[in-house]
């Protein structure tokens, strides 16, 4: 590999790091097309070797989310946790899985998910809640967080956490089995579906996305799926730009991020609708 093509592959992780961070999707979306579409990798190089990628960018945007106080630990462990099987599971199956049936059936649901989000932005609850931050007495079953972040802005809200727990093994499956990181799911089912803030779903998601994208990685490691040089330089690009990403992320309001997001899933849905038509 010569010096240009290395630095091809930190520029491509710097790109993704900063995105994926800022959504809180992880990067594997802009990854995987293109280590498929200019360098030749085949579905399951490109997916274990994505979600290497996934797991240091959210591992760095989580450090700095984590000095931000955004990220819903107690959630974040269970649904991460939910994550694991379903990340296993899937790593197994994508060695078997004619993906071009599959692909072009989930990029059309990431697409109608996106123009879901861009028709809706209404719904995005973004703003610190104000008052008292103890949970309404009636929680109707819910599971009932507080956040308090750096900037001491106080964000209540109520969940169905058993709901989130089914929901996030499915992430993990799909994540693993895609290598384009469970975020791009999981933040706007956390956002529409449990009614989190946007920017403690976004950080939150990134927590929960170091966990899952580690044993999908190490799932597709013991498959022999991974580029271990082009990982190591986009590693490099990911780390810095993750920094970037999560820096960025507290001055932008939750609508735009949950608009960011729908290009991001839109992006992804027509690379997997072409991909599974083209073959």
């Amino acid at each position: 590999m010569g010096i240009a093509e290395a630095l091809e592959f930190v520029g491509i992780g710097l790109v993704a790091g900063s995105y994926g961070t800022l959504v809180g999707a992880g990067g594997g979306f802009l990854v995987v097309p293109m280590l498929m579409l200019f360098y030749g990798a085949t579905p399951q190089s490109a997916a274990g070797t994505s979600l290497a990628v996934v797991f240091l960018n959210a591992l760095s945007g989580t450090m700095s989310y984590a000095r931000q106080k955004r990220i819903d630990y107690r959630t974040g462990v269970r649904f991460a946790v939910a994550t694991l099987p379903g990340a296993a599971i899937g790593a197994y199956v994508s060695q078997y899985l004619t993906a071009e049936f599959f692909n072009v059936l989930f990029g059309l649901v990431l697409v109608a998910l996106a123009l879901f989000l861009i028709v809706r932005p209404d719904r995005v609850p973004s703003a610190p809640a104000s008052g008292s931050d103890d949970p309404p007495a009636a929680s109707h079953g819910l599971t009932w967080r507080t956040v308090v972040d750096a900037r001491g802005e106080i964000f209540t809200y109520g969940f169905n956490q058993r709901n989130g727990i089914i929901l996030s093994f499915f992430v993990g499956f799909f994540s693993s089995v895609l290598g384009i990181g469970g975020g791009i799911i999981h933040v706007p089912a956390m956002v529409y579906l449990f009614n989190f803030p946007a920017h403690i779903a976004t950080a939150t998601s990134h927590f929960i996305l170091a966990i899952s994208a580690a044993a999908g990685a190490g799932s597709h490691l013991v498959f022999g799926h991974v580029l271990y040089l082009p990982a190591a330089l986009m590693g490099v690009g990911v780390i810095v730009g993750a920094q970037i990403g999560a820096a960025i992320s507290h001055r932008i309001r939750g609508r735009w991020l949950i608009r960011l997001l729908s290009v991001a899933l839109i992006v992804v849905g027509l690379r997997l609708v072409l991909g599974g038509v083209l073959g």
